[in-house]
């Protein structure tokens, strides 16, 4: 990571009011390193520009940093590992008790995501190559998030059967996460009858001229 990139980065950490010490900044510059290398053969991403890298990726996914709680996260179509390895190196530090599992069915970016978590030694990342709508994990999770994944119904039918239900551990059962640019209003008006809309918070990206916000849902009882 050049110098401009590492000052960006601490920049836009300190206005996302994390406190993220020396080691997690380090292990975050390692991961853009890495996903950069990789991106020249494998494809990861379509931007090549590192300092782009650093707001549209690294701060992007730390953007949603205060809305995970600890527990099982799922990062579905995972892709480089966005969101789901910056928040890991932030839960590492941050939100104990967080466990991550970044799945995608394409060989390479599972082979990606392997080589970085053994690469930043992430003791609560997990990796998945498999099909998340036929997948049948041991547990299931307690909130399934998505960047760029599908739109927020097909999100919602292709994971249902992996979120915690309402009935299990956490007593509304598991959240959908799902980061979008725009605010998302046609696609809201078109959810499953068996889930529904809980809230959805702007997100303000450093250094990203352009919308985010975060959708949260919920599975409805019907």
């Amino acid at each position: 990571m050049s110098l401009d990139s590492a000052a960006a980065l601490d920049a836009g950490i300190e206005q996302l009011d994390l406190a993220l010490p020396a080691v997690v900044r380090a292990k975050l510059a390692t991961y853009l390193d890495l996903l950069a290398k990789w991106n020249a053969t494998y494809n990861l991403t379509a931007i090549r520009d590192r300092d782009q890298m650093v707001s549209h990726h690294l701060l992007d996914s730390l953007s949603v940093a205060k809305y995970v709680v600890a527990g099982r996260m799922l990062d579905v179509g995972s892709g480089g590992g966005l969101p789901g390895i910056p928040l890991a190196l932030w839960g590492e530090a941050c939100l104990p008790g967080l466990y991550v599992t970044v799945v995608d069915s394409n060989h390479k970016k599972s082979a990606f995501l392997r080589q970085a978590q053994i690469e930043l030694k992430l003791s609560n990342l997990q990796v998945c190559g498999e099909r998340v709508e036929t997948w049948q994990p041991p547990q299931r999770f307690d909130q399934i998030i998505s960047r760029a994944f599908s739109d927020l119904g097909e999100f919602f039918q292709l994971t249902r059967h992996l979120g915690t239900p309402p009935s299990d551990a956490q007593a509304a059962g598991a959240r959908w996460l799902a980061m979008k640019g725009v605010h998302p209003h046609e696609e809201l008006q078109h959810l499953p009858e068996d889930c529904r809309l809980d809230q959805v918070h702007r997100l303000l990206v450093p250094g990203l001229q352009a919308e985010r916000h975060l959708v949260v849902l919920r599975a409805a009882h019907v």
